[in-house]
């Protein structure tokens, strides 16, 4: 029999996140946006959780568990449920150490990994997006050039979370007519990192631009060594996670819009009993369980080892285009009040507004 159920151990940690999203995430939500900062305090305790390490084998420092892609798009709609800014905080540098576990080589796992599991919160990011119009994921700017043993790269990244406190930064690069992920360390010679970015949505989010001039890199520092990588594989993840956390993005604004038009009344009867109401309630839950199917799709495919690319792409782009909707219509819903920051609503329609042009910031 085909089942769709999570199982048990699934159910477990998706009770745990949804427990942490609701005690440690929507109670800071707020004052973080208005800030423009994540807490230290709060990225402790996402150490805490262990997001990342429980996945790196023991050899390396980890919890040595099986890294599943399903149970990950799990814990990253419930910690975007809490609060889609900070999951993509606590989510971010697992784009980086799952592409050295999964693409490294056994000197890169050693000297990086280890890095992940100790008792701080460690910082380390994916740097995909650049400035500039038409941005490509498979066509990057950036450029490799072979120097000696090494390589000389040039370029620009934009929107790199954590770029603040970020030891490592994976960059793509185009190389010798492909393109490869090279480690940047944080303090190579010729990079430039900006001051924290202000934007519309995930306003507490750190992110800066890195401008790379000439950077010089050893061949150590390509991942996968000699052989390279599959950037298409990194990019499959991060669509996926992005996917995820945009699906529980709008699995928020539908469980705070319902309960509201049940209070709300309008000549002596709840908005929720009036059609226009009730049907714009119900097409919102059908395009958010919509997206949980394509991302689980995609998911399983990862996880399953199969070319992903077709799914995690729709499961990305179908949730971007339909958690932009869902947020719009939460605030429909509310009125007046779908303006207002005594609601959560408007934040959430700028995040899902942000989130739906991110490609690469984070990763199952």
């Amino acid at each position: 029999m085909i089942s769709f159920k999570p199982t048990e151990e699934q159910e477990l940690a998706r009770e745990a996140m949804r427990e942490f999203a609701e005690q440690a995430m929507r109670p800071i939500a707020r004052e973080c946006d208005e800030a423009s900062s994540v807490p230290g305090s709060f990225l402790e305790q996402v150490q805490s959780l262990g997001l990342v390490s429980t996945a790196i084998p023991e050899a390396y420092g980890g919890a040595g568990e099986a890294r599943s892609p399903i149970t990950n798009a799990l814990v990253a709609e419930e910690l975007a449920w809490g609060d889609a800014t900070l999951a993509v905080a606590a989510l971010a540098p697992a784009a980086f150490a799952n592409a050295v576990l999964d693409q490294g080589t056994d000197a890169q796992r050693k000297t990086l990994l280890p890095l992940f599991c100790g008792e701080r919160f460690h910082a380390a990011a994916l740097a995909w997006i650049e400035p500039g119009p038409a941005f490509e994921p498979l066509l990057p700017r950036m450029l490799a050039e072979p120097k000696g043993r090494g390589f000389v790269l040039s370029g620009a990244k934009s929107f790199v979370p954590l770029a603040d406190r970020a030891s490592h930064f994976l960059a793509i690069a185009r190389n010798n007519g492909g393109h490869d992920a090279f480690i940047v360390p944080r303090d190579a010679v010729g990079l430039k990192i900006s001051d924290p970015q202000k934007q519309l949505g995930l306003r507490a989010l750190p992110t800066a631009t890195l401008e790379l001039e000439r950077v010089e890199l050893p061949a150590e520092a390509r991942l996968g060594g000699d052989s390279g990588c599959d950037v298409r594989r990194l990019m499959n993840h991060s669509r996926a996670a992005l996917a995820a956390v945009m699906m529980g993005l709008s699995r928020a604004v539908i469980e705070y819009a319902i309960p509201y038009a049940k209070d709300r009344e309008a000549f002596d009867q709840a908005i929720a009993q009036k059609q226009g109401i009730a049907f714009k309630l119900a097409e919102m839950h059908i395009e958010t369980e919509a997206m949980r199917w394509l991302t689980w799709k995609a998911a399983s495919q990862l996880e399953q080892g199969r070319d992903a690319l077709k799914s995690c792409h729709h499961a990305r782009a179908y949730a971007a285009a339909q958690s932009m909707w869902v947020a719009d219509q939460g605030v429909q819903v509310l009125g007046g009040h779908g303006f207002i920051r005594e609601h959560p609503v408007e934040m959430w329609y700028r995040n899902a507004r942000t989130l739906g042009v991110l490609e690469g910031t984070l990763a199952l």
